[in-house]
């Protein structure tokens, strides 16, 4: 049977490849280090004033999209992914950053509705026991994007000894965003989509500026969403240590391409993995979270030994002269494994952290106000850290406040995995208003799925 146009299926592969193209894309060049630049600094600013954005419009981004829908709020929002790759043209010419942290700034804006949007899409869409299954496949396609991305200044760059990208990677990447941006044009408006039993993926309701505001305001007094704000601040911290202090500080301008193909491409295996447990049969599903959790905790602490291993060795990155090229086997092999394994971390937490929110409801605008709140948080974790490394904190102080903030997050993370119950709509009426809680006590008394 092929894929219907109005099936939840289809609907999540379709932002799956706008995500391909946008911040895939996006990753490809943040993934490199400093944007691809040899001197760091414009591409840190930029990330800070992006992720300062990205909280704001992050928070609010779930009632922009319960208002204008999503075809048109991910359209506009494509865009700015294209103005930030373009900025790094300027960059190269004239050596002059303001606009790169102008574009980031803007990026945020876009960044956050897009992002609401797409979990959204992809956590409340599915079936329950299906959500893992969707996320993984999501992610994987996702996350080619930012395989596909580093082929890009891998091949343009394969013969360069310059420390920076060239104008035709950054062109190439805006022309992809901008196909990303149309792309979202494609997606059915929500109230259309079906999934295979037949059910609609939402559930009719109304919404305003004035309940919206009202909904924003009530995140922040949300017990659940208050016990994940550590999970939420240190999703995206270790993203900077990642990518510039392994990554962009010990190797070639051609081996952070490289490095950047499978860092992506290990992300897609990792998700794939945790999507086979988190849909499980063979356990309820506050097991499930139990088990994914165990994983990501060994899976972190590992890296961040790893990283400390590491950082002890090159405690100040390399200079250009002497960074490390893929081909030299035997001094490469242990720092590129380390960075294939942050990738698989990354999805890992990624998965586990969107799996934890769809397990709280299937009402679409309420995860949709959830996914807002956890990507606002993340990038205002995400700032903090861009930021400590603009204003050049040791990397040793970056490497400790990851680690940290990482064991900082595991009680409030267990204790939400063990409000999960087996069925969401046990508990997602107690987060919502009173009129959605009637609305969605007729719904079950019919007996369709939420």
């Amino acid at each position: 049977m092929g894929l219907r146009y109005y099936s939840a299926l289809t609907q999540v592969i379709i932002v799956g490849f706008v995500c391909f193209l946008c911040p895939g894309m996006f990753n490809a060049v943040n993934g490199m280090g400093g944007g691809g630049q040899l001197d760091p600094k414009a591409g840190n600013n930029a990330n800070t004033a992006l992720y300062c954005t990205f909280v704001v419009f992050g928070v609010l981004g779930g009632a922009i999209v319960n208002l204008g829908g999503v075809r048109w709020t991910i359209f506009g929002s494509g865009f700015t992914y294209a103005l930030y790759s373009a900025s790094y043209i300027y960059l190269n010419h004239k050596d002059d950053g303001s606009f790169t942290i102008a574009a980031g700034a803007l990026l945020g804006v876009g960044a956050g509705i897009l992002w609401a949007a797409q979990g959204m899409i992809m956590v409340s869409y599915p079936r329950e026991e299906e959500k893992g299954k969707y996320i993984a496949i999501f992610w994987t396609i996702f996350n080619l994007g930012g395989m596909l991305g580093g082929i890009l200044p891998f091949a343009i760059n394969y013969r360069s000894s310059s420390g920076s990208n060239s104008d035709g990677v950054y062109i190439g990447f805006v022309v992809l965003e901008c196909l990303g941006a149309c792309l979202g044009l494609a997606l059915a408006p929500p109230s259309k989509v079906t999934r295979d039993d037949g059910s609609s993926v939402v559930l009719v309701k109304y919404t305003n500026v004035g309940k919206e505001a009202i909904e924003i305001i009530k995140l922040f007094i949300n017990p659940m969403m208050l016990a994940l704000l550590p999970m939420c601040f240190t999703s995206n911290f270790f993203y900077t240590y990642q990518f510039d202090h392994i990554n962009g500080a010990l190797f070639t301008i051609r081996t952070r391409g490289f490095n950047n193909m499978f860092y992506w491409g290990f992300q897609m295996l990792g998700a794939y993995l945790i999507s086979l447990l988190l849909d499980s049969k063979r356990f309820v599903r506050k097991t499930r979270g139990y088990i994914a959790f165990a994983i990501v905790f060994v899976t972190f602490n590992a890296i961040w030994g790893g990283s400390l291993a590491l950082h002890n060795k090159y405690p100040k990155g390399l200079p250009l002269e002497e960074r490390i090229d893929f081909k030299e086997t035997k001094r490469a092999a242990g720092p590129i494994i380390l960075y294939l394994i942050c990738g698989i971390a990354d999805a890992l937490y990624q998965s586990l952290a969107y799996w934890i929110i769809g397990a709280l409801s299937n009402d679409n605008q309420l995860l949709a106000r959830y996914i807002g709140f956890y990507k606002g948080m993340q990038s205002f974790g995400a700032a903090i850290a861009w930021q400590l490394a603009a204003k050049e904190v040791s990397v040793g102080h970056q490497l400790i406040a990851n680690w940290v903030l990482f064991g900082l997050s595991i009680p409030s993370m267990l204790f939400v995995i063990w409000r999960i119950k087996d069925h969401s709509e046990d508990i997602s009426a107690k987060h919502d208003d009173a009129d959605s809680y009637e609305q969605e006590k007729s719904v079950h008394k019919d007996g369709i799925a939420a």
